[in-house]
């Protein structure tokens, strides 16, 4: 994007320009260009028309303040969705920050939830026209905040109570899960964590490469895992943690919370199945759902928990079992056509199945649709009709 091109966005012409694109954003990409063209060049209208693209995008990450705000491609890949950056927001908060630096802040989305709760923040970026996105975004909704184009890596964050990164994980190559591909790289990120700070970094960050003493916490949004959050200093209160955000609110696990493997076993399959949320894998704490629902492992190995007892749990999705049916592929496309079934759900975990190409060789026609879930019970392959609750 060009920033002379963007500068221009934000002039009374440019605004006028970017409402108009966004009444033809969703038609023919040449009929929007050219009904644009009759007003303005077409760098403009090019200008004008990412921007408005880039809105309809944002929704997913922003909600009803994406068409408020003004984004980058790669920004706005990178950018944190807002109940995420509301979350982390909101922790800060709870630690008293007044104070934070943002050493990356691409397009602003942590800045702006962080000056949203009050905090009085500054943010850097190696990219003008990020900067100048960032500085848009605040202004946007009216929010305090200083940003300027800086390398983060010469930033002293001492003035701060708090130094937030988020490392850029592309390459040239595409995204890197290499932390010696990041931007600032992983040696700074270490020194960053022997003060009070925050650092975003990808959810399949190993566990053995948090350093002591730095909380890692594992968030998801609906169900996915968006990311991995390591709290340095006086921010971090446990080891590990994960957080899942739904339509009901928040809740929060931690190592604290969980008995290990040792105390809740490996039990055979009961009344109910679970299956852990995302975030709760990758922290560990599979063993934590199991003892919150009176249950176990069904295999040391495998993300899965079983109960006799039904819970309601936020880190959780609960199944009742109905039957065990044959693991074969042939005898369980004939339990599955003696049940009339002929829409499926197939859920796996720990065996080499592909459920798309399963569920075509199962070639059903029934009335019916059901649940199946494909893994391995104390080492042995196992398929369990089940029903979500």
């Amino acid at each position: 994007m060009d920033l002379d091109a963007f500068r221009w966005l934000l002039t009374d012409d440019g605004q006028r320009l970017l409402a108009r694109a966004g009444e033809v954003v969703g038609d023919d990409p040449l009929r929007a260009q050219t009904a644009l063209r009759r007003e303005a060049s077409a760098e403009h209208v090019a200008a004008a028309l990412t921007q408005a693209t880039l809105r309809v995008r944002a929704v997913a990450k922003f909600g009803d303040l994406a068409p408020l705000l003004y984004f980058t491609p790669d920004g706005l890949e990178q950018a944190t969705r807002l109940p995420v950056a509301a979350h982390r927001a909101a922790r800060l908060e709870a630690f008293r920050t007044t104070t934070l630096v943002d050493l990356g802040c691409g397009i602003g989305g942590d800045l702006m939830a962080a000056a949203r709760v009050g905090i009085t923040c500054a943010g850097v970026d190696l990219d003008p026209v990020r900067v100048e996105v960032a500085r848009a975004n605040l202004d946007a909704l009216g929010l305090p905040g200083a940003v300027m184009v800086a390398d983060a890596t010469t930033i002293d964050p001492s003035p701060f109570d708090v130094a937030f990164a988020d490392p850029a994980r592309r390459t040239g190559r595409g995204r890197s899960f290499d932390v010696d591909d990041w931007t600032p790289p992983w040696p700074f990120v270490e020194q960053l964590l022997r003060r009070d700070s925050c650092v975003k970094v990808a959810p399949g960050i190993p566990h053995a490469l948090v350093p002591a003493e730095v909380e890692a916490e594992w968030v998801s949004d609906h169900g996915e895992v968006k990311e991995a959050a390591l709290w340095s200093g006086s921010l971090a209160t446990t080891a590990r943690r994960a957080t899942v955000i739904g339509d009901g609110g928040l809740a929060t696990l931690t190592d604290e919370d969980d008995p290990g493997l040792g105390e809740v076993g490996v039990v055979p399959v009961g009344r109910c199945l679970y299956e852990p949320d995302g975030a709760v894998i990758r922290a560990g704490l599979v063993t934590a759902v199991a003892a919150g629902v009176g249950g176990g492992l069904v295999d040391e190995h495998i993300a899965y928990v079983s109960s006799d007892q039904a819970f309601a749990t936020p880190f959780a999705r609960g199944y009742e079992v109905l039957a065990e049916l044959p693991y074969r592929e042939k005898q369980l496309r004939a339990a599955l056509r003696e049940r009339g079934i002929g829409r499926l759900t197939i859920k796996k975990r720990g065996v080499d199945v592909v459920p798309e190409q399963l569920r075509k060789r199962l070639d059903l026609h029934g009335d019916d649709e059901a649940t199946i879930v494909l893994t391995r019970v104390a080492g042995q392959g196992t398929a369990l009709l089940v029903r979500p609750f």
